[in-house]
């Protein structure tokens, strides 16, 4: 038997869902420690402090704090043998990167929007946010952190690019990714295939609160999709599924099931990750793009950066017949700005 990992981490986060969801999948043990930020006892603290935090042995042979979820699945892919979430044809494992960080940098802005921009969701989110870390905090003192969370959550709106001028694009997208969400789920029951990737998990981290916590984003859920709802409670727990090689979706039928998706994410995600991207090198603590023919504005997020640093190094790490492929499956979507030099 394997040791459990031990991770702390609170049901409202999405990463926290993303990594429990993917872990229950690839029947890797974990022990888990919900927590509103505060490290357990015994434990080191992360130089940053996200959640999931995972508490692994470092090469001195003691635990060391360790966060971001992209890196991890990939280091428990050489840790933990079988059902993989990365596809083993190349092609497709560029696409489900490419589609994980979409899940994880642009949905998150819908998630933060609809948790903190309407008054319904953020009364609904605040408490639960505190009771997710403990059952026993008296009221009193569960309202006042409630009251100062949500607080700092809604005055940092902008920091994800929430603000009157970009949330129409928000809302807009939200409703389009669900629409295009249940008609890809309808073909064969995942985004790549009929079995989970790693772009699966992303996206239902973000769902679990999406469609799920925050009433604004769950009705919209609802209203479009009882399907890509009650996807979001499969995906939760996959460890029953049976996965086969089979079951990826062969990458030279791929585009017409991606295409929608693809075009999305050249829609929204590839401008904005693109104007950051220049903004960060330039030195700029804001920028300004065009998204659906509006404005978009918001701070420079120097980690974004890095993750298109990431998608852009595993497209030229491609040998030259599958960065052909790719070029193909995402030649019209808008994706293929991405890969520019």
């Amino acid at each position: 038997m394997t040791d459990p990992i031990d991770l702390m981490g609170a049901p409202g986060s999405p990463y926290t869902r993303k990594m429990l969801a993917l872990m229950r999948y690839r029947h890797i043990p974990y022990s888990v420690h919900w927590t509103s930020g505060s490290v357990p006892d015994g434990f080191p603290k992360p130089k940053v402090a996200l959640l999931p935090t995972y508490f692994l042995t470092g090469r001195d042979g003691e635990l060391e704090a360790v966060t971001d979820s992209t890196p991890l699945i990939r280091r428990f892919e050489k840790e933990y043998e079988g059902r993989s979430a990365i596809p083993s044809n190349p092609v497709l494992a560029f696409l489900n990167d490419l589609i994980e960080d979409y899940g994880d940098e642009w949905l998150t802005k819908a998630m933060f929007h609809f948790r903190w921009a309407f008054e319904a969701d953020y009364k609904n989110a605040g408490p639960l946010l505190i009771y997710w870390g403990s059952s026993v905090i008296d009221d009193a003192t569960a309202q006042g952190m409630s009251d100062y969370f949500t607080k700092r959550q809604i005055d940092r709106l902008y920091v994800v690019g929430s603000n009157d001028i970009t949330a129409p694009i928000i809302e807009a997208a939200y409703g389009r990714f669900v629409e295009i969400l249940d008609r890809l789920l309808a073909q064969k029951g995942y985004v790549l295939g009929g079995r989970p990737s790693s772009a699966d998990f992303a996206i239902l981290g973000q769902m679990t609160q999406l469609a799920i916590v925050e009433p604004t984003s769950a009705k919209i859920t609802r209203d479009i999709s009882a399907r890509v709802r009650a996807w979001v409670d499969r995906m939760d727990d996959l460890s029953g599924l049976s996965p086969t090689v089979e079951d990826w979706t062969d990458a030279a039928n791929i585009k017409d099931a991606l295409g929608p998706l693809l075009t999305e994410i050249g829609r929204t995600y590839t401008p904005v990750m693109l104007a950051n991207a220049k903004a960060v090198m330039d030195g700029d603590k804001t920028f300004e793009t065009t998204v659906d023919g509006a404005k978009w504005t918001q701070p420079t997020f120097k980690y974004q950066a890095k993750t298109l640093g990431w998608i852009r190094d595993a497209y030229f790490n491609l040998k030259p017949k599958d960065q052909k492929q790719v070029d193909e499956i995402l030649k019209g979507s808008g994706c293929e700005a991405l890969l520019e030099t």
